[in-house]
């Protein structure tokens, strides 16, 4: 019988909405709208992005290690979702804010408000992502939430992608730049709100052997001696990675390459939709297959659809929705297992090593993927400043090749990377029910003496 029920499922889930609202925007909109709107040159936004994303990245462990050792009447995670709520919006607005200011002054509010709202993010999702780990003690249960997560998750992705550039256009009556600000104040206000719903929600039932004493030199020789969870961290850097470039890329090669700037956000939705179909059979077909088989055929069928796009003429727009369908569906299942596998590695620990340490795990998990998620931006916009790309300009052959190889060859090539890496993954599905079962067994001894 569930210990979790579906309301509860969708109340920590609405959390997810306000995490992607912010994720999902840094990684379709925020480039672009530095360089078509806020002003900046590809150069320096590469600059910032690198600088900024890589010093954020280093913060996720250092909250994994607070919230570990937070100690409240509502938990160890579930309190930050609270506390930080109302400083999450308001970073969102901020960030979208384009002040009067010359071109210096606006490079460093770029960089102040960029950075203040990667550090909220971090102090309140961090926590927020540690949840999954002590939901439940069940592999299979956990499976199911981060399935329900992941689909508000998308269903965030689809708001976003579909609605800011008709919000942008209907808001701003002209003014780009007073139009994000109003759109995003609008996507800030509900962040906030689920937030608070989902802090209502959740409960946290899978706590630390109480005799345990926290040590931080042993979580970190735990964490580093955790094989499974070594080979997923890389795979999240190489996801983030290619996500990254992809999704910054979108834009870019709807309005230079397509020439279809008007419909780059009905094909992200598009893309998100079937990313959402696809995240629906995860819990049957990991139960079918095996997690481990499903996600290195998810990361296949992906690098195979990203190869197609170098090669589709830019008036074949059948064939461009037809590989973000199946890119999209071949996506759906890999986050939901990613989070899944991660608690599993969070088990694995503790059934190795007698201690726990769920948000470090999950915190160094979050710090691979912030960094694959600065290595992209950097990439991307690296990328286009070598082959030469101009703002608002006509471009070259070659800054056209540029964006082409952003979406198409590089990320799948980085697809590839990452499912190579998970053959090596050693917990398959028995032995993690097994560990299940010998920590509940540890828990009922502990109880009785």
């Amino acid at each position: 019988m569930s210990i979790v029920s579906i309301k509860e499922k969708l109340g920590f889930s609405l959390g997810e909405y306000s995490s992607s609202v912010v994720w999902q925007t840094l990684m379709f909109f925020l480039p672009f709208f530095y360089t078509d709107t806020f002003g900046l040159t590809a150069a320096s936004v590469a600059l910032m992005f690198g600088v900024v994303r890589i010093f954020d990245a280093f913060t996720d462990p250092i909250m994994g290690i607070i919230a570990d050792r937070t100690n409240t009447r509502w938990g160890k995670f579930r309190p930050y979702i609270l506390w930080l709520a109302v400083p999450y919006g308001l970073g969102i607005i901020l960030m979208f804010t384009t002040p009067g200011f010359n071109d210096a002054g606006k490079l460093i509010w770029a960089y102040v408000t960029y950075s203040f709202m990667m550090v909220i993010y971090t102090a309140i999702m961090i926590p927020y992502n540690s949840m999954i780990g002590v939901i439940s003690p069940n592999p299979d249960e956990r499976t199911s939430v981060s399935s329900y997560k992941f689909v508000f998750a998308y269903a965030a992705g689809f708001s976003v992608q579909l609605l800011i550039i008709p919000m942008v256009e209907k808001l701003g009556i002209g003014n780009a730049a007073r139009g994000y600000q109003l759109t995003m104040g609008i996507f800030a206000a509900i962040s906030v709100i689920f937030l608070i719903i989902s802090f209502l929600s959740v409960r946290e039932r899978v706590k630390p052997d109480a005799s345990q004493v926290s040590n931080l030199k042993n979580d970190l020789k735990d964490l580093f001696s955790n094989k499974p969870w070594m080979i997923l961290f890389v795979v999240s850097l190489s996801s983030l990675i290619y996500i990254a470039i992809r999704s910054a890329d979108i834009a870019y090669y709807f309005k230079y390459y397509l020439e279809l700037e008007g419909q780059m956000g009905k094909f992200m939705a598009v893309g998100t939709a079937f990313v959402l179909l696809g995240v629906v059979p995860t819990k049957w077909l990991s139960s079918l297959i095996g997690k481990k088989k499903l996600f290195i055929y998810s990361l296949m069928i992906i690098a195979l659809s990203s190869f197609g796009f170098y090669f589709v003429a830019p008036d074949d727009i059948i064939l461009i929705y037809a590989l973000q369908i199946i890119f999209s569906l071949a996506s759906g299942p890999t986050m939901p297992l990613l989070w899944s596998m991660l608690a599993d590695t969070a088990d694995y620990s503790e059934w190795k090593n007698n201690r726990r340490a769920t948000g470090l795990v999950y915190s160094a998990a979050t710090f691979a993927q912030k960094t694959g998620f600065a290595l992209g931006g950097v990439i991307v916009m690296g990328l286009l400043s070598m082959y030469g790309f101009v703002a608002d300009q006509p471009q070259t052959d070659q800054s056209v090749q540029g964006i082409r190889m952003a979406i198409s060859i590089i990320p799948g090539l980085i697809a590839v990377l990452a499912a190579v890496l998970l053959l090596f993954y050693p917990l398959n599905d028995k032995l993690v029910y097994n560990i299940e079962k010998e920590l509940k067994r540890r828990k009922e001894l502990q109880s009785s003496v």
